[in-house]
This record gives C-alpha cells, sequence and structure tokens, in this order.
C-alpha cells in the first residue's frame, strides 16, 4: 500500500494534470473552428477543380496525354505519401493512418510489387520505420512551420513530381485523415500519381466545354496545380483531424483525472485511518505490557 505522503503526492500530480488536460482542450477547441473552417472552404475549390480534371482528361488523346495522367504504363513501384502530424496528445489520430498505410502497404508487397514511404510529419516515422527499416524513400519535415499551408504542399508536390520523372515509383497513394466531427475522423487513401481516370476522380458533373488550347496541353498545365491542391487539402483535414482528435483526448484525460481525483482522497483517508489505528494498538499494546 502506498504511504500517505506518496498518495498525497499523487493527488497534487493528477490536480496538475487535470488543469493542464483542461487548458489544451481549451486550446485545441479554438483552433478547431479555424481548422475546420479553413478544410471546408477548400473542399469546393478542389472538388471544382477535380470536376474541369475529368472533363478535360475524357476529351485528352491517349498519345499526346502528359504523363502525369498517363502514367508510366507499369504499376510495379508505389509510393505511399503518409501525412501525419508532429505533436502527439492526439488520441489515436497518428496511428489510424499509419494503420492504414502499413495495411495497403502490406496488401501490395502480398501481391509482388514494390514498395516505398514518403513520410510527411514526423509522428508516423517510427512505427513505419520499425515496420519497413528499408522502405523510408524520403521525409518531408513539417516541424518548423506553425501549421503546414499552400507552401508546404507546393514543396511536397514538387518533390513527388521530380521523383516521379526519375522513374522512382508508378503510382503514389496518399494517407491522410479526412474530418468529419471533432469525435469522427476518417482515415483516407487516395491516388494521386498519376491522376485518377475520369470516372474516379471526378467529383460532380460537368457541361460540355470546348478548350483553347487544346486538352493536352491545358493538362499539362493543369496537373501540378491539381496535384498541390489535394496535397493542400490533405494538409488542411489532417489539421482540423488533428485539433479535433486532440480535443477529444483531452475531454477524457481531464474527465480521468476528475474520477482519480475522487477517488484518490479517499484511499488517501482510509491510510490515514488505518495508520492511526495501527498507532493506537501499538500504543495500547505497550501500556498494558508495562
Amino acid at each position: 500500500m502506498a504511504s500517505l505522503k506518496e498518495l498525497k503526492g499523487r493527488i497534487n500530480s493528477v490536480k496538475s494534470t487535470q488543469k493542464i488536460t483542461k487548458a489544451k482542450q481549451m486550446v485545441a477547441a479554438a483552433k478547431l473552428r479555424r481548422a475546420q473552417a479553413a478544410a471546408e472552404a477548400a473542399r469546393p475549390y478542389a472538388e471544382r477543380l477535380a470536376g474541369v480534371m475529368a472533363n478535360l482528361a475524357g476529351k485528352a488523346s491517349g498519345e499526346g496525354a502528359p504523363k502525369l495522367f498517363s502514367g508510366t504504363g507499369s504499376d510495379q513501384r508505389h509510393l505511399m505519401v503518409v501525412a501525419n502530424s508532429d505533436k502527439g496528445l492526439c488520441g489515436a489520430f497518428n496511428s489510424n493512418i499509419v494503420r492504414a498505410a502499413l495495411a495497403k502497404a502490406a496488401e501490395l508487397r502480398k501481391a509482388g510489387k514494390q514498395v516505398e514511404f514518403y513520410l510527411i510529419g514526423r509522428k508516423g516515422r517510427a512505427p513505419i520505420r520499425r515496420a519497413w527499416p528499408d522502405g523510408i524513400a524520403q521525409q518531408f519535415d513539417t516541424s518548423e512551420v506553425r501549421e503546414p499551408g499552400f507552401a508546404e504542399a507546393d514543396a511536397i508536390a514538387s518533390e513527388l513530381i521530380a521523383l516521379f520523372e526519375a522513374g522512382k515509383f508508378d503510382i503514389a497513394h496518399l494517407f491522410f485523415s479526412r474530418f468529419q466531427s471533432a469525435l469522427t475522423q476518417v482515415p483516407t487513401e487516395q491516388q494521386i500519381i498519376p491522376v485518377p481516370p475520369p470516372a474516379v476522380a471526378q467529383a460532380g458533373g460537368g457541361a460540355a466545354v470546348d478548350y483553347e488550347p487544346d486538352e493536352d496541353e491545358i493538362l499539362a498545365e493543369l496537373l501540378p496545380r491539381y496535384l498541390k491542391t489535394q496535397i493542400f487539402g490533405a494538409l488542411l483535414e489532417n489539421a482540423a483531424s488533428e485539433q479535433g482528435a486532440s480535443m477529444t483526448a483531452m475531454d477524457s484525460a481531464t474527465r480521468n483525472a476528475g474520477d482519480l481525483i475522487q477517488k484518490l482522497p479517499i484511499q488517501y483517508t482510509r491510510s490515514r485511518q488505518a495508520a492511526i489505528t495501527t498507532e493506537l494498538i501499538e500504543i495500547i499494546a505497550g501500556a498494558e505490557a508495562l
């Protein structure tokens, strides 16, 4: 049984922890509103751009289509682009994304494909490195920025395009967490290179449009921008999901600390009463012995 001093120290420690978790919950709630607004504001643009890309892709010629759309003609080498956060204390947010990426990688390896990882953020590195020690192709560090934005999405897309043009992979899959609510974040897998065909990529219908110059030239110009938009949207969805998961995790931690604060004083009182009773028994026994 813990001593009275240890119990008293634990009570004070739990109270301090509760103050910290409550403060972090409030900070996450404030950040969540901004992150959710940013993610929701970016969705219409991404959906409309996807519709334009689908319309263009349906008219593009096979021979003159850009490589980002037509692909390499092979599906042997796959790159898992895993977007995680740089901070913890957000429940299973990072582990769910990593689990989805590892499951897809295992499925591809079972089918005889080659798999490598491109890691965004720090929190997913350790488990992926343990599972695939020789499969880390490249890492993108976002720890020096307060919140990853379009500049980071631009840099990531440029690196991925350079790797693709250098023949390092045939297909790239993006893994992130799509925000639904503070309680629900859905790990999502999306093929980003080559850009999926219209039946997969189209987010909505579109009217017949004549393009000038031709569709292949416009595709070549829009495909890198489309890739940047998809990555930027994933980073925004991740930011909102991270704050939602953090708020939920800190709320749960605050409640657990409250339960402990209710139980520990009872345990302290019982231990104190037991110690007093033991001392009285020893005094009475000593007096009777005299």
